[in-house]
């Protein structure tokens, strides 16, 4: 039986796939013809039939159907557009370009043969890479053009042709009124975010390294996340005559770059700098741990830290790790990274489960009943509680006691915080509160502070830099915690506890909410 192939489907063909319909020397000019149709280089192609199908020969039809051949009106893909962007006066500008662009772009054209092309969206770090990416090339490419002459940015005009076109190669990054002003000003920001060289005058003495990289200022950043700190990892510049997708082999498991070790170290001189503000942009700070945390993971999981030392390392290279909101947003990134409402979520369960702790402490004669006491003593007697009620075969060190001093140590009047931190012979963190706030500290070093009504969800904090600094849990209270990590963050990458003392303890507390 005959099959025809309409222009959509023609149009995604590339040269293996004309030879495996045309095999052997006897049809190369028609292979030849076919492919003079579908090229993008073939600025004139003709076709057999005006706007018929091209007929690919006896093709045999699954299941003995009849073939499909699209009416006579179906219109012609449009020929992929030019990469250049050649305006009256010099110089020559590019679309940057490279593999994952390349597959998204491919994707789209997918989409577009099947009515489905509004699906298809590039993600927010692919355009971020797009925009930083196409604004260095163009400064690139000007300032090459202009040896000599005083250095200039590309210009308003420039910048819109540049947006035009990318709309056009990249159709995807329309608005929603198919106009190019969303990229537009995206790359007019990112051209505003760099600073301009300071040029010398006169002669200079040399001090160290003269050459300064070009930053980013992150102060202007709002948060809408446009703040384009993406560096590119194995892209390249094509010349925009190149056929795009003529690399059948380019096959992508994931659209997530992996940034190399060096990017993740400019990453952390970059936190490191804006922590030297008094006040950091916390979205920028958001943007730039986002893009390097498979890097950031992998370094902080592998052993190439002694434990003991992870602490001060790590939050020496990511000062932000000391604010909460960021340990939280860290801890998310592990668990459940694409579920923004996943910090909300981890707190209404872990409400619920303290409600429940309630009743099943009283039960079995631990806790007292809730008469007369304040949102902070009550948290205090939860978290002292917590470990008998959940607890652990290994016993406290003598020092400290109680097994819940592992985690919540109310200082007396008369106690100095430094003096029991150093005193203390557990370097897990852990929870200090004199009565008005409360501080979390590490080993002997105080992190951060937080408000005393917050005490209540101290765990919650406890268990983030556990992840985050990626610690080992105190063996005397190391059931209570697998079951936070389970019942509360519901961690589905670690193993689960499988000692005797949880699956006794979870068995217990199983039996008591089932009745």
């Amino acid at each position: 039986m005959r099959c025809c192939i309409d222009e959509a489907l023609l149009h995604t063909l590339s040269r293996d796939d004309l030879r495996d319909l045309f095999p052997g020397p006897e049809h190369f000019l028609r292979r030849k013809r076919v492919w003079a149709v579908i090229s993008p280089e073939d600025q004139n192609p003709t076709l057999p039939d005006k706007a018929g199908p091209v007929d690919t020969g006896p093709v045999s039809s699954p299941g003995g159907m009849s073939p499909i051949c699209p009416q006579a009106s179906t219109p012609l893909v449009k020929k992929t557009p030019k990469k250049t962007l050649q305006l009256p006066s010099p110089p020559e500008y590019v679309v940057y370009t490279d593999s994952e662009l390349e597959q998204v772009r491919k994707h789209y054209f997918e989409m577009v043969s099947t009515g489905r092309e509004g699906e298809c969206i590039m993600s927010k770090e692919l355009r971020c890479r797009l925009v930083r990416n196409t604004v260095t090339s163009m400064i690139s490419i000007l300032r090459a053009s202009q040896q000599g002459e005083e250095v200039r940015y590309p210009t308003r005009h420039e910048i819109t042709a540049m947006a035009r076109r990318l709309v056009e190669y990249y159709p995807m990054l329309q608005d929603e009124d198919k106009t190019h002003m969303t990229i537009f000003k995206n790359l007019l920001k990112r051209l505003q975010n760099v600073k301009s060289p300071q040029k010398r005058r006169g002669p200079q003495p040399v001090r160290g390294h003269s050459k300064k990289r070009h930053q980013i200022d992150f102060a202007t950043s709002d948060k809408e996340g446009e703040d384009y700190d993406a560096d590119s990892s194995g892209g390249s510049t094509i010349i925009l005559h190149q056929r795009s997708g003529s690399s059948s082999d380019d096959s992508l498991t994931s659209l997530e770059s992996q940034d190399s070790l060096a990017t993740q170290a400019r990453h952390c001189n970059t936190l490191q700098a804006m922590y030297k503000k008094s006040k950091p942009n916390q979205d920028a700070v958001s943007q730039l741990l986002d893009l390097e945390f498979e890097a950031r993971r992998a370094f902080i999981d592998c052993n190439v830290l002694k434990e003991e030392d992870r602490p001060t390392k790590i939050l020496d290279a990511y000062p932000c790790f000391k604010e909460l909101h960021h340990v939280m947003d860290e801890l998310r990134r592990i668990l459940d990274k694409g579920n923004k409402k996943f910090t909300d979520e981890v707190k209404k369960r872990w409400e619920d489960f303290c409600a429940k702790v309630q009743f099943y402490g009283v039960w079995k004669k631990v806790m007292k009943p809730p008469m007369n006491m304040d949102g902070v003593e009550h948290a205090i007697e939860l978290v002292r509680a917590l470990p008998t009620l959940f607890p652990s075969p290994a016993a406290p060190p003598k020092k400290i006691g109680h097994a819940s001093e592992a985690l919540l140590h109310v200082l007396q009047p008369t106690e100095d915080p430094t003096i029991y931190l150093q005193k203390r012979p557990l370097s897990s963190p852990l929870l200090l509160f004199d009565g008005s706030c409360c501080l979390v500290a590490i080993g002997t070093t105080p992190i951060t502070t937080f408000a005393k009504e917050e005490l209540g969800e101290g765990l919650l904090y406890l268990m983030a830099y556990y992840y985050t600094i990626h610690l080992t849990y105190p063996r005397c209270v190391a059931t209570l915690l697998s079951v936070i990590q389970t019942e509360i963050l519901h961690d589905s990458l670690h193993e689960r506890d499988n000692t005797p003392s949880y699956k006794r303890a979870m068995s217990e507390w199983k039996n008591f909410i089932g009745t």
